[in-house]
This record gives structure tokens, sequence and C-alpha cells, in this order.
């Protein structure tokens, strides 16, 4: 409950207030006087000066005044310039940036038509579109017709004609795209190395005389601009566009919702820095690029030939170089997008020939155990980046984890265990490998005594039909040549003496 003191202190209070405006308004009302004075004193004189006097003393009312001349209107529709040229500067960056993989050339020598193409497009999409550039409708305000704002006072502000918004982005884009074109011209044309015609001299002071004009009346324009806040340029004025707010209730209260936002993004970009080398990104990075590498493989590269076919070619996105590419040093300096079908087509007109002197293998070390060769230098970093995990050939799509060392075509001697002493072996040799196993056989029948007796009578009767002599000349051993034992022993001396030869010489 408030107290009587409480209750007094603001009666005076109020009673002071009251005072104040009053004394504002007697103030008020002396200035106005004096003004009349001061403008019938002005009157007085002869015409040239008379208009003159009174302009400047309404001018001079108007910034002396109370509410002056409305600063935050003007800096709202400067700060809508600003933000046109930063768009535009930030458009023309990004377009050099997607043109530097065709050729950094591209954006010196065409700097002056993407300049043309981008206030082109943002001329359709903001002015003529919507009556208002980017930054205009960031600050809350939009282009009107300002050649009918004595009978539309009070009421809306008409929109401005399409021949309005044609001329104007006919003059912003257009007239800058051809000055500086002629500009560029008569550069070339006097910097030569012969002297510049007079007729070219001439053009040259008119083109100079005519941008300092321009950029005077620019000066004066802005100048007046500061003073009324009515046409921020030039072509403003000439063309009678004025930006004025969008809503008659406009608020001029600051946001903090862009900062809070800029503060939640550093900071969570702060937060991911702190944590990606925790996580092991790295690791991660390897797992999807080696699954990407899968997929596109299975995709792109699936095997058109047969399941019996036998030359079935390696299954890497590399496998169809030649043997003396390197298939890390190509793939570094050839874009991955290409296919092998237009890198042979290419490689034709150049005789059949895929790759360079820059991408031939120096010092070859061989992959294990798929046997691809690469430098050393590229397989090594290779293998070492993956930490342990294993490399993806290039070639056959095979998991490298270790090198060696590749020696041609050079065969390596193996080493003989030592013997003691001499062997000869003989082609008929029978091994025991050759030795036909044992198997059980039934036991041969007992002859009974008859049949001995048989057998006895009839190897009577045969040696009793054959002479004995006859027997032993006919016969093998009998018919054998005797010499026949000494050459076969001679041979037998040839071969020892041929194999004791050849182990010295090994």
């Amino acid at each position: 409950m408030p107290s009587s003191a409480d209750f007094a202190l603001a009666q005076e209070r109020l009673a002071a207030r009251r005072q104040a405006r009053e004394a504002f308004a007697r103030a008020a009302v002396d200035a106005q006087r004096a003004s009349h004075a001061h403008s019938e004193a002005l009157s007085r004189l002869p015409y040239p000066l008379n208009t003159i006097s009174a302009a400047s003393l309404r001018t001079w009312d108007s910034i002396s005044g109370r509410t002056g001349t409305r600063p935050a209107f003007r800096v709202g529709q400067v700060d809508a310039e600003l933000l046109d040229e930063e768009l535009l500067s930030l458009l023309k960056t990004q377009v050099g940036e997607g043109l530097k993989y065709y050729g950094s050339h591209l954006q010196d020598e065409w700097s002056t038509e993407i300049l043309l193409v981008l206030r082109a497009m943002l001329w359709k999409l903001s002015i003529w579109d919507h009556d208002a550039s980017y930054g205009a409708s960031l600050q809350g305000l939009r282009y009107t017709d300002a050649r009918g704002e004595a009978r539309s006072r009070g009421r809306e502000r008409p929109k401005p004609t399409k021949w309005q918004k044609g001329l104007y982005g006919l003059f912003s884009v257009g007239g800058r795209y051809t000055w500086k074109k002629w500009e560029d011209w008569l550069v070339e044309k006097e910097g030569g190395y012969e002297e510049p015609t007079p007729l070219v001299e001439r053009l040259s002071r008119i083109t100079q005389f005519l941008t300092t004009a321009h950029s005077i009346g620019a000066f004066v324009s802005f100048l007046v601009f500061l003073t009324n806040g009515r046409y921020r340029t030039l072509l403003d004025r000439f063309l009678r566009l004025r930006l004025t707010p969008t809503s008659s209730k406009l608020s001029r209260e600051v946001s903090f919702e862009y900062l809070n936002r800029q503060l939640v993004w550093h900071a969570f970009t702060e937060f991911l820095l702190f944590l990606l080398p925790l996580v092991g990104i790295s690791r991660w990075r390897r797992i999807l690029s080696r699954t990407w590498r899968k997929i596109r493989r299975f995709i792109f590269n699936r095997k058109k030939a047969d399941d019996d076919d036998e030359d079935v070619r390696k299954g890497g996105e590399l496998g169809f170089l030649p043997e003396r590419t390197c298939a890390i040093c190509y793939s570094g300096q050839n874009p991955t997008t290409v296919s092998e079908t237009s890198i042979l087509a290419a490689s034709a007109g150049g005789g059949g020939v895929i790759g360079s002197a820059q991408t031939d293998i120096t010092n070859p070390y061989e992959a294990i155990p798929c046997g691809d060769l690469y430098c050393f230098a590229c397989i090594a970093q290779k293998i070492e980046a993956e930490e342990g995990e294993g490399w993806t050939c290039l070639r056959c799509g095979d998991i490298v984890k270790e090198c060696k060392p590749w020696h041609g075509d050079v065969v390596e001697e193996v080493e003989r265990p030592p013997s003691n002493g001499k062997s000869v072996g003989f082609a008929d040799e029978k091994t025991e490998s050759d030795t036909p196993e044992m198997r059980d056989v039934e036991p041969i029948p007992e002859p009974d005594d008859a049949t001995l007796e048989v057998n006895k009578s009839v190897l009577r009767r045969v040696e009793a039909e054959t002479p004995a002599g006859k027997t032993m000349e006919e016969s093998e051993w009998s018919r054998a040549d005797p010499s026949d034992s000494d050459e076969q022993s001679e041979e037998y001396d040839e071969e020892e003496e041929e194999l004791a030869d050849f182990e010295a010489a090994q």
C-alpha cells in the first residue's frame, strides 16, 4: 500500500513533466515566430536571393529541430545498398570457386560477363518480381513511384511501373556492362605498342569528362539524400524511385536473433573441433571411403564375362592400366569420375599410350599378396595411412598390408643342401613307390603222387628227344656276344666321370 509521501512525490513528478511540455511548446512558438520574422525579412530581398534564403532557412529548421531529418530511415537505405553489394561479391566468389576446376583464367577473362549475369539475375528475382532488392527486403523497404507523391499524401504509395523497373535494370545492369567494356576497349587502344589515333584520344577525354561529371553528380545527389532522405542514388532520382517502409508501423528495435545464431554455431563448431580427434574421424573416413568404392565398383564395374570364362580382367577400378604405370600416381593426376571407355578412347589418339612420364613407376615395389607394382613412395604412404587396416589395391581390389622390393626378371638362386657322397641312379631302377603292394592269395595246392609221376615221365621223354648240344647253342645265353659285357662296363665308367665333372662345376 503506497504511503502519502509516495503519492506526493508522484504528483510532483507529473507537475514537472507538465511544466517541461509547456516550456517546450512556448519555445516552439517563439521559434516559429522568429522564423516568420526571418522569412519576412528574407522575402524583401531580390528574386534570386529570396528563394535561396527561404529554402536554406527551412533546411536549417528541419535539421535543428527535435526530430531532425529522420536519420534512422536514411541509415536503412544505405545499409540496403551495402547488403546488395556484399551479396553480389559473395556470388562472384562462389562462381569463381566453381570455375577454377575448368581453368583459373576463366574468372579473369570473363569477370565482366559474370557480373552481368549475376546482376541480371538479382534484378529479375528481386526488383522486377518483388519491387525491392535483397538488401531492401532485409531492411523492410521497397521501391515506390514518387511522381504522384503529392496526390497520394496520406494514402498508400503506388508501386513502380514496369517501364520504371525496366529502365532501372537497363541502366544498372546493361549500362554498367557497356561502360566497363568501353573503358577496357579504350585502355587496350591506348596501351598498345603503336601511338593512339586522334579519334581514340578524343574519345578518351570525353569518357574521362563524363566519368568525372557522373561522380560529381552522384556526390551532390548523396548530399541531398543525407538532407531529405528521399532518393539514395542518382539513378533513383532520375527515375523517381523512392525506398519507403513496407509498413507504416515500422519497428526500429534491434534484434539479436542473428547474433545468437552465430554464437550458437560458433560454440558448436568449437565443440566439433574438440570432439573429432577423440572420435577418430580418419578411421571412419577410411571405412566410408572403402565402402563407397566397393559399392561403386559393384554398380559400375560389374564383370560381364560368363562364369566359365577364364580371361576375366582384374576387379580394380584401374586394372586396365599398363604395368609400367603407377595406378596411385595416375589416380592423383586424373579425375576418378572418368570411365574406362573414355580413357581408352582418349588414349587412342596418342597411339594407344595411357599415362605419361610423370605416372611411370619409379623404385618399383610389389604389393603383397596380389603382386601388383607401385612406386615405393606411393604404396608406402597409402599403407601407412591405413594404420594397419589394409589398403585396397587399385588394380585388383585386394587388401594390401605389406610390400616388398620387386626383383624383376632376375631368377633367385636356390641353395642346395650339401651332399657327402656320390649317388648314381638309373631310369629303370625301381623305387618303393613303383613296387606293387602285396595282396593275399590262395596257397598253391600240393600235387599228389600220381601227378608227380606223370610229370617226371614227360620230362624224361623230352630230354630223350632233344640233344644236349643243340639246347646249349640255341639258348639265349650261348648266343650272347662276349664283347657286350666290356662295352657295358665302359659306358658305366663314362657316365660316372660326367657326373663327377658336373658336381665339381657346381
